[in-house]
C-alpha cells in the first residue's frame, strides 16, 4: 500500500492521517486478548495513573527505568510499556509490511522502530481514567531532528465519550514560544493566543483497524473515557534512519528496530 500524492500532501499540510480498515477485526481482538492477559496480569514494565500527572519533565526526559514499582493492590494500568519484546503479536505489528511503504513516503527514510518511545498499549479505563492535556509527544524526546511518526492503531471504536484523539491541524510546522507551554510542556488552554489554535482542533471517530500517522510535534490531546468500558489502543514510533538520538538521554538507551525497504 502506498499514499496517493494527495494524502501525502495532506498528511504534510496537516500533520495526520487516518487509514481506514488498515487492520483486519480477527488480527485487532488477536492482539487485544494478548493486551488483556497482560493488563490483567498488571506485568511490568507498566504506566499507572496514580502519580501520573506528578512526574516531572527531568523524570520523563532522563529516567530509563521503565517500571512502575506500584505498591498499591488495585493500581490502574495506563499503558504497557516496552510491548515490541512482550510477546509475538506485538512485534507483528510493529514489523507490518503492509504499513512500511506508507511510512517510507511520511519519512521519505528508511524506517526504523524507536523503542524508547511509545512502544506501547494505551488504556483509558472507564471510571479512572484522566483527560490527556495538549501536548506535542516530541518534548521529552531527545533527537538530531523532528522526522519521528507516531502509529496509533485502534483496537476497537473509539470516539469522543471514550478519549478519542484530537489534533490541531498544522501545529507541527507552527512555531511556538516557551511561555506557551506550562512547566509540564503541555500546551496552556488558558493563555489568549493559544485559545485560537486550539478552537482549530479536529477529532475523527475511529473504528476497529483503523490507523492514525501523527507527525511528533502535531499537537494532540483526548478526553477521559466516560463510558462503562475500557478503550484499549496500539501505538509506536517510527523514525527516519538520518534521524539520530543523542547520546547520553533516554532515546538513546533503548534498541532501534532499522525495517527493511520495502
Amino acid at each position: 500500500m502506498q499514499l496517493t500524492a494527495e494524502q501525502l500532501a495532506q498528511f504534510n499540510k496537516d500533520g495526520f492521517i487516518v487509514l481506514r480498515n488498515f487492520l483486519d477485526a480477527k488480527s485487532c481482538d488477536n492482539i487485544l486478548r494478548m493486551a488483556q492477559i497482560h493488563l490483567d496480569a498488571k506485568i511490568e514494565p507498566i504506566e499507572t495513573e496514580i502519580g501520573y500527572d506528578s512526574r516531572d519533565k527531568e523524570y520523563r526526559t532522563s529516567v530509563t527505568d521503565y517500571s512502575s514499582h506500584a505498591k498499591e493492590e488495585h493500581i490502574i494500568v495506563r499503558r504497557l510499556r516496552q510491548v515490541y519484546k512482550r510477546d509475538a503479536l506485538f512485534k507483528a505489528w510493529m514489523e507490518n509490511r503492509k504499513i512500511r511503504p506508507v511510512l517510507q513516503q511520511v519519512l521519505d527514510d528508511q524506517v526504523v522502530i524507536t523503542t524508547a518511545h511509545h512502544n506501547s498499549i494505551m488504556t483509558k479505563m472507564p471510571f479512572y481514567s484522566t483527560a490527556t492535556a495538549w501536548h506535542q509527544d516530541r518534548r521529552y524526546w531527545r533527537y538530531s531532528d523532528d522526522n519521528l511518526v507516531s502509529v496509533w492503531l485502534a483496537l476497537d471504536d473509539e470516539y469522543s465519550e471514550n478519549g478519542v484523539l484530537e489534533f490541531i491541524p498544522g501545529s507541527h510546522r507552527m512555531k511556538f514560544s516557551a511561555e506557551q507551554f506550562d512547566d509540564k510542556e503541555y500546551f496552556s488552554q488558558i493563555k489568549e493566543e493559544n485559545k485560537k489554535i486550539i478552537a482549530t482542533k479536529v477529532s475523527t471517530d475511529l473504528h476497529k483497524g483503523d490507523v492514525v500517522l501523527f507527525h511528533s510535534l502535531l499537537l494532540h490531546r483526548a478526553n477521559k473515557n466516560s463510558t462503562d468500558k475500557p478503550k484499549i489502543s496500539f501505538v509506536y514510533t517510527v523514525k527516519g534512519a538520518k534521524t539520530k538520538a543523542i547520546k547520553g538521554t533516554r532515546s538513546a538507551e533503548f534498541p532501534e528496530i532499522i525495517l527493511e525497504k520495502l
